[in-house]
């Protein structure tokens, strides 16, 4: 036999040999693995953590849900729930409000986005598109809710 049929054999020997080796290792690493999510066993390739998409969607949420909030994320939960509110009560582009009705529902007015001052000097203070200004009517104070109009820039 030559040099060069030996050297063939000899490496599709270790070829096969490597395979059965890789099989036999991840056969018995599945047995042994569980999702880090909901603990069933994984089926698949050796270094997966977990059985699907979802579980590792589902773990991580889960994971970043307990950590304290940072806080641009505090403020920006605050803007959006300003806006929110102010979008709740302002249906028809104009409307009035009592102070107590928003400040109930979670609205905080030192959160905004930017303000505008209209003809008589007087400033809406807005979240996004939907903005306010304080105002006082028949003793109590109260809220004046405008959307961004095309004119106010």
């Amino acid at each position: 036999m030559s040099f060069y049929k030996f050297n063939r054999r000899f490496k599709r020997l270790i070829r096969r040999l490597n395979n059965f080796i890789r099989a036999f290792v991840a056969k018995n690493m599945i047995e042994d693995r569980t999702c880090l999510n909901c603990q069933k066993p994984i089926v698949g390739r050796v270094g997966k953590k977990y059985c699907d998409a979802y579980c590792k969607s589902n773990h991580f949420y889960e994971k970043n849900k307990t950590k304290d909030q940072s806080f641009f994320k505090s403020i920006d939960l605050q803007l959006k729930k300003n806006r929110r509110i102010l979008k709740e009560y302002n249906k028809a582009g104009k409307a009035t409000v009592r102070e107590e009705v928003l400040l109930a529902k979670g609205f905080n007015p030192k959160f905004f986005t930017h303000f505008w001052r209209n003809s008589e000097g007087k400033a809406y203070i807005f979240c996004y598109e939907y903005g306010f200004m304080k105002i006082m009517e028949n003793d109590k104070i109260k809220y004046s809710l405008v959307q961004w109009q095309n004119y106010m820039r």
